[in-house]
């Protein structure tokens, strides 16, 4: 099938950075060391000469690094196709643009379902659990093997932006911006609630087997059952009655059984069906359990971040979306808040939209002039 490439990066591919051999072992913040690291990535556009262009692009919960263009073997375009490419708002004729799988993933980096080089065999729950920050300093070392020293900016949404936020508390003197999209400074009770509940359907599955479950039948029920659980939280109400309504599936009336009947309850299970074939369930339970920990404890005054971020001369753009209720607005408010008190240059912005959490998905002017402007202030400084 020919590629349509109109106003696309085109044909791309994911290349793999390996580093942390022995004895150089990445060491996680549970005092774990972790030898060797394979992370996952791509970029898009060219290093100007002075590396002064680069931004980094960190991708949600269950995302991977190809944000834009095609794959020689497939047609679906990257998962940010509609805001990564040439004259688009991350406009790759003038920025060099990257994204890495995050550490503890089954996109290409490691993680659970990588093979554990001193056994042979996978991971599974032998992998050591991760943090958002060993994500963000595992990206660190990807970024000096590519011999970008400083970025023009990190950009993430939901999980991403937290990676975004983390960045900037980590390493506060490395970039001019940060913009931190549908995402918050510390995960909610809430939050971890739904979390857990979707990695309880997946321990449930009598197919996980307590992780070790590769070379037999794997848990695709309890999986599914997550995503399911999972995708709820990013929809909204109105979207779902705009999308769904109460219409069955078949018309008529109400079949008087528990077969699936409602046509929201068809695209639950698709959803579910569809994610199973590309994502590994333990990786599932590494990754929510790195948002669960998640919290740069910025009302603290002693906190590390909240010191680091009162040093940093990036600026900064939250940007949250009205119908947002897994990271609603105030949590945004709260980290611009802080930032502002410490004199921090911080903008915020709320973007009226129906789509619930996956807005920042999805193609929008708003957000597209949001990103765009941003950007554009940062590159004519």
């Amino acid at each position: 099938m020919t590629k349509n490439t109109t106003a696309s990066v085109g044909l791309v591919r994911t290349q793999f950075f390996t580093f942390g051999h022995k004895p150089e072992a990445m060491v996680l913040d549970s005092g774990v060391a972790l030898s060797p690291v394979t992370l996952a990535y791509e970029t898009y556009g060219a290093l100007n000469a002075d590396r002064s262009n680069a931004v980094l692009i960190c991708h949600a919960l269950t995302g991977d690094a190809h944000v834009a263009g095609y794959h020689s073997d497939e047609d679906k375009p990257g998962w940010w196709e509609d805001y990564v490419g040439p004259g688009k708002p991350i406009d790759t004729d003038r920025y060099f643009v990257i994204c890495s799988n995050v550490l503890g993933s089954c996109m290409g980096s490691s993680g659970p379902a990588s093979l554990n080089p001193a056994t042979g065999g996978y991971w599974g729950l032998d992998f050591p659990l991760v943090t958002i920050a060993d994500m963000v300093r595992a990206q660190r070392e990807l970024l000096r093997h590519l011999g970008i020293e400083h970025l023009l900016a990190v950009i993430g949404g939901s999980l991403g932006g937290m990676q975004a936020l983390q960045w900037a508390a980590s390493y506060p003197d490395m970039m001019d911006g940060v913009l931190a999209l549908a995402t918050t400074s510390r995960h909610s009770p809430q939050a971890i609630a739904f979390n857990e509940v979707a990695r309880q359907s997946i321990m449930s599955d009598p197919h996980w087997n307590g992780g070790d479950y590769y070379d037999a039948q794997r848990p695709d029920l309890g999986l599914a059952v997550a995503r399911m659980i999972g995708h709820i939280t990013y929809l909204s109400d109105e979207s779902m009655h705009v999308k769904f309504g109460r219409e069955l599936r078949h018309g008529g009336g109400f079949a008087f059984n528990f077969e699936t009947e409602f046509q929201v309850e068809s695209y639950l299970h698709h959803q579910g069906k569809k994610f199973v074939e590309r994502f590994d369930a333990n990786a599932f339970l590494y990754v929510t359990k790195a948002a669960d920990y998640f919290d740069l404890d910025l009302t603290n005054s002693d906190s590390p971040a909240r010191q680091a971020l009162g040093r940093t001369k990036a600026r900064f753009l939250l940007v949250s979306f009205t119908s947002d209720w897994l990271y609603p607005t105030y949590q945004s408010r709260q980290v611009v808040e802080v930032l502002k008190q410490l004199g921090r240059d911080a903008t915020f912005c709320e973007i009226t939209a129906a789509w619930g959490h996956d807005a920042f998905l999805l193609p929008g002017t708003h957000l597209e002039t949001a990103i765009g402007g941003f950007l554009g202030g940062l590159h004519a400084r």
